[in-house]
């Protein structure tokens, strides 16, 4: 499990060579609960239904939820989509795009040795936050992202939300903690301008590139 802050902890020490014997990699926060969750069931659900890219669902009560996608469906075993007809980012049956099919949170994603090998390269070291990555893991799903990535309901966390960056030994005041979420949030975006722009200029320098997410699935 790895701090929020450390994705360069895994650029560093989980080269895909290095993780070659393993047939899933767990890449997780550190402020996660895992009452409710059992590693075995869990890749024993994920074998079945053939997910590639993966992360358990959030309990919505006790959980910090970012994204609708994410929360658990009490009486499912995966859901891979979901159904939005109102406010920004609808999204419908035949949706194709992240967030509302072949999307999981950077949070607690699960990996196949397969979908590690093509995520890693993508990892910028540099870029603490790693906003945007979210959005091309379908890339690296093997296939159709629709079918290959989804969230296990059957096993699931909870997401506290402790912030990981910054000073804690002493409780900062209102103030302080105000103007450090928004700082954390202003790199963040600037970081996602950062990843974007340099996968822009990877396709344009890539001759042979053709977007496989705009391809039709049989």
């Amino acid at each position: 499990m790895l701090c929020n802050s450390c994705r360069w902890f895994a650029k560093r020490f989980l080269h895909p060579d290095i993780v070659s014997s393993y047939k899933y990699v767990f890449v997780w926060d550190e402020d996660i609960g895992v009452e409710n969750f059992h590693a075995s069931r869990y890749l024993d659900i994920v074998e079945k239904e053939g997910l590639e890219i993966s992360q358990p669902a959030l309990d919505f009560k006790l959980s910090e939820i970012h994204h609708q996608i994410t929360v658990r469906r009490p009486k499912g075993l995966v859901h891979r989509r979901i159904y939005k007809t109102r406010g920004n980012g609808l999204c419908f049956k035949n949706s194709t795009r992240p967030r509302c099919t072949g999307w999981v949170e950077m949070m607690v994603p699960v990996f196949s040795q397969a979908a590690w090998h093509c995520t890693w390269f993508m990892i910028q070291n540099d870029l603490i936050h790693a906003w945007g990555l979210d959005m091309k893991l379908g890339y690296c799903a093997q296939g159709n992202p629709s079918q290959k990535v989804g969230i296990v309901d059957d096993q699931y966390i909870v997401h506290f939300g402790i912030p990981s960056l910054g000073d804690h030994s002493s409780k900062p005041s209102a103030d302080v903690r105000s103007r450090d979420r928004l700082a954390v949030r202003h790199r963040s975006y600037v970081e996602l301008d950062m990843f974007e722009k340099r996968w822009n200029d990877s396709v344009v320098k890539d001759q042979c590139w053709q977007d496989a997410l705009e391809q039709p699935w049989d």
